[in-house]
């Protein structure tokens, strides 16, 4: 389930922000007494961002926003981001989660063209962008590491 953000999901939210493995490929984890300082009570708070929620309990968050900064190719495109908890991989949560909030904003924004950047070395996540229907725009290489930027067609509303 998706949902909006709430003060029960500080912890949960710490977690996955101080995880070594969640941040594999993004630049490393933040450190745990930072996050517990600096966090606000309900982290995370905005149309666009959703908990993952199974069993009451946050296992990932997904993002869709317009970043300020991008690559020249995904300009004015609504990016899409999401963690997951090592505990939820591989079980099916990341693309059934990205694609009801795919949907959402389908619904919110039709027509809009959706991007997605990984970097190359994250199977997983060039897997699951795959599953969700993006194709690649291009490669580069930033923060040291080989990137990918796929694309999702938009969706046109239906008459």
């Amino acid at each position: 389930m998706l949902r909006e953000t709430e003060a029960r999901d500080r912890a949960a939210f710490i977690e996955l922000l101080a995880s070594p493995e969640v941040h594999t490929y993004l630049g490393g984890p933040r450190p745990r007494d930072v996050l517990e300082r600096e966090l606000p009570e309900v982290p995370e708070q905005w149309p666009g961002s959703f908990v993952v929620d199974l069993d009451g309990m946050m296992i990932g968050q997904i993002l869709l926003r317009r970043p300020a900064r991008h690559r020249p190719s995904a300009m004015g495109k609504v990016d899409l981001g999401y963690l997951f908890l090592p505990r939820a991989w591989g079980l099916g949560y990341a693309v059934e989660a990205c694609a009801a909030a795919l949907g959402w904003l389908d619904h919110v924004l039709p027509g809009g063209p959706v991007v997605l950047a990984t970097q190359t070395a994250n199977v997983g996540s060039m897997r699951l962008a795959a599953k969700l229907g993006f194709t690649e725009v291009e490669r580069f290489h930033a923060w040291d590491a080989d990137q990918w930027l796929g694309m999702r067609s938009p969706v046109t509303p239906s008459s």
